[in-house]
């Protein structure tokens, strides 16, 4: 996951801080030298680490903070907001034309940022509020790009314009423009092509783009692995094309967090989406606020909320409900146990859920997300070896059922065991659900995974 360096660096600084009683001011100044060294290791830009450190050391060394009764953790605090400072404060949202205006977004940024898949995951994105977007291919160099937004369109149900390779971006984006004016879409999405380092060319060629198509927001994407690289290609691409936002692609990675806390303070232009992983659902609004909690390993609830929330969105409450009778009754069968595997997929597995968890002290890296999802299949291999009788009734185990099953599944009776055995105890936790929603401020009926 993102930042895991950076956070794991500053939860060192700021755990000897605590530790302390008092703070003189050479242990703030101590302790804001190790914080100034780890974002220069995260890449961070010179300049906002200098502007940065500044704040803080100004704001830490007043005399409410040195004479409290708990010193270290209003430095916390301080670091905190001022990390969420520099990052823009507030979420910035996309804007549309008024009516029925067809509104323009055109996606920019070098080769390999992720453009082409940003394209379409902001096009899912956009279909969930209802707005009937268009997807225009105008990258004509990159062998396959094309073919790429096709298969993407495809897959999140938005319809692709393309005019081949022979033809120049800028008549590609008028007519598809055209096109999406005569046939009632809301937004129209181009997707350009990239280069390996910044042209002349490039921004001309998208300089000839907005000149032919009224273009309402023109988004760069950034990868988030190229630290403070991505800086200077947006500061270069603000000055010579005109940016809106920014759109950080592959924050999933090990990323160590540069371009994150750098860009705004540095551009001016707000980062609107950070991208999460692979899958076209994982485009999610940028929170300063929420990213700042993550970098000091206070966790993010709100998003984990979010994403339980938008999971339930797309279930049937009255599953929901029924379930719900069943576990007060004491009542979990292997078909609740696939459904909650099931919604765990949907919220970006377990590494993501826990890295979401404030005080588990736990990195992704820890996590082996590819062992976990093989043991994860495994277990699914042994519940649908199951008949239906015994997927509803887990009483009906027996050894001669079990050796079945594990013949079935592939696997050794060893695993089979195994498995039943944690379901045992997963049944017992299940019981006690019910209570632990309501302390969590859950609906009545749902549950998150």
């Amino acid at each position: 996951m993102a930042f895991e360096s950076l956070t794991e660096k500053l939860q060192n600084v700021f755990k000897a801080l605590r530790g302390k009683g008092r703070l003189t001011e050479e242990d703030v100044k101590a302790a804001l030298k190790d914080v100034k060294m780890a974002l220069l290791e995260a890449d961070v830009n010179f300049k906002v680490v200098k502007q940065f450190i500044g704040n803080v050391s100004e704001r830490a060394v007043g005399q409410d903070v040195m004479e409290g009764l708990n010193p270290g953790q209003m430095i916390v605090k301080i670091v905190n907001e001022e990390l969420t400072s520099i990052m823009g404060s507030e979420v910035t949202d996309l804007t549309f034309r008024p009516g029925k205006e067809v509104t323009v977004f055109m996606l920019c940024g070098l080769q390999g940022a992720g453009k082409t898949t940003a394209a379409a995951k902001l096009a899912k994105r956009l279909k969930l509020k209802s707005k009937k977007t268009l997807l225009a291919a105008c990258d004509v160099y990159r062998p396959a790009a094309i073919d790429q937004l096709k298969r993407n369109g495809e897959k999140v149900e938005t319809e692709v314009f393309s005019l081949g390779t022979d033809v120049k971006p800028s008549k590609i984006a008028k007519e598809a423009y055209d096109y999406a004016v005569k046939n009632g879409f809301n937004v129209l999405i181009l997707d350009t092509a990239g280069r390996l380092h910044i042209d002349e060319s490039m921004m001309d060629e998208l300089i000839e783009i907005k000149s032919c198509v009224d273009v309402h927001e023109t988004l760069l994407v950034v990868d988030a692995m190229t630290g403070q690289d991505a800086v200077n290609v947006a500061s270069e691409f603000n000055e010579k094309v005109g940016l809106d936002g920014v759109i950080l692609s592959k924050t999933d990675g090990d990323t160590r967090g540069g371009a994150a806390l750098s860009v705004k303070a540095v551009t001016g232009k707000p980062i609107i989406f950070s991208s999460n992983g692979e899958k076209l659902d994982e485009l999610e609004p940028f929170y300063p606020d929420r990213m700042a909690s993550r970098i000091l390993g206070m966790g993010d609830v709100l998003s984990l909320i979010d994403k339980v929330q938008a999971a339930n969105e797309e279930r049937d409450a009255s599953k929901d409900a029924e379930m719900a009778k069943r576990l007060k009754k004491g009542k979990f069968d292997f078909n609740d146990y696939l459904e909650s595997m099931k919604q765990m997929r949907k919220l970006g597995g377990l590494s993501s859920i826990l890295s979401m968890m404030p005080g588990m002290g736990i990195k992704s890296s820890d996590i082996d997300s590819d062992d976990a999802e093989k043991k994860l299949k495994r277990t699914e291999a042994i519940v649908l070896s199951m008949t239906p009788e015994e997927r509803e009734n887990p009483k009906l185990m027996n050894p001669k059922r079990k050796f079945r099953i594990a013949k079935g599944s592939g696997l050794d009776i060893s695993e089979v065991n195994r498995f039943i055995k944690q379901f045992e105890q997963s049944q017992k936790m299940m019981k006690q659900l019910p209570g632990m929603m309501g302390r969590f401020g859950g609906k009545k009926g749902r549950f998150p995974f």
